[in-house]
């Protein structure tokens, strides 16, 4: 089977550089870190600028539904302290509103035939590893000392495959809504698991999210998406700016 690199079809040579050359700059520049970071929007590529955005614009449509963010896949954790962050700043009060992150923190557990096309043969078990477990929670407890209501933790990350740990889960967590689902496992099964487990805790108004729809390299999460989702078809939306999530609301 041909494998065929669509993403690096898409990217111009002088995207291929940027970070390159992003990070001369940012090393040449003699400030203390901390004023670098202040001064962020100089070295964030317009892509990573466009990404923070996207989640903003989606979290501004379920904060007034009730219900916890679920996000599926936290990778190095630039979404769930994004959804931390934005909680803190836009509904400080929000005491009930927790960011739970399912991961296995050590790569894919599997990966099944419905994974695999012509496009993603090369994708196998343990890619897109972090093992970012540690940090992100110390960034949580950071963010958590800071804000109002801090006493309350607002981030629990929750190691393992989510196949498994999905059921578990939804058992010890009998009270929970979900106002936001945001899937990012890339793969058929536990994305299938998690529309299957959480759907049903979805009120009107929440908006379900996925990262990878209509994407060649990631053929699982659309059939899994189109399988969970056979009895009510969903009206997939997308951002006028970004080209990657696709969402919609619950109806």
């Amino acid at each position: 089977m041909t494998t065929v690199n669509v993403e690096a079809g898409l990217r111009t040579n002088a995207e291929k550089v940027e970070a390159q050359l992003i990070k001369e700059c940012f090393e040449k520049n003699p400030e203390p870190w901390e004023k670098k970071l202040e001064n962020f929007p100089k070295y964030v590529r317009r892509q990573n600028l466009t990404r923070f955005l996207a989640l903003y614009e989606i979290f501004k449509r379920v904060q007034p539904v009730k219900g916890s963010i679920i996000e599926c896949g936290v990778f190095r954790g630039f979404g769930t302290m994004t959804w931390a962050k934005l909680s803190a700043i836009l509904e400080p009060v929000n005491l009930t509103r927790r960011i739970y992150g399912f991961d296995s923190f050590a790569g894919f557990p599997a990966v099944s035939e419905k994974d695999l096309n012509n496009f993603s043969a090369h994708v196998k078990r343990g890619d897109l590893y972090a093992d970012s477990q540690e940090e992100i929670l110390k960034l949580a407890e950071i963010n958590d000392s800071t804000r109002f209501l801090g006493h309350i933790p607002k981030v629990k990350l929750i190691k393992g495959d989510a196949t498994q740990t999905i059921p578990k889960f939804i058992e010890e967590h009998p009270h929970l809504l979900v106002s936001l689902l945001f899937l990012d496992f890339d793969l058929y099964e536990p994305t299938k698991v998690a529309l299957e487990h959480f759907l049903p805790r979805m009120p009107k108004g929440a908006v379900i999210a996925f990262d990878e729809l209509d994407n060649p390299l990631w053929p699982g999460e659309t059939m899994a998406m189109l399988e969970a989702t056979a009895q009510k078809k969903l009206r997939i939306e997308r951002l006028d700016f970004d080209p990657y999530i696709g969402f919609a609301v619950i109806d």
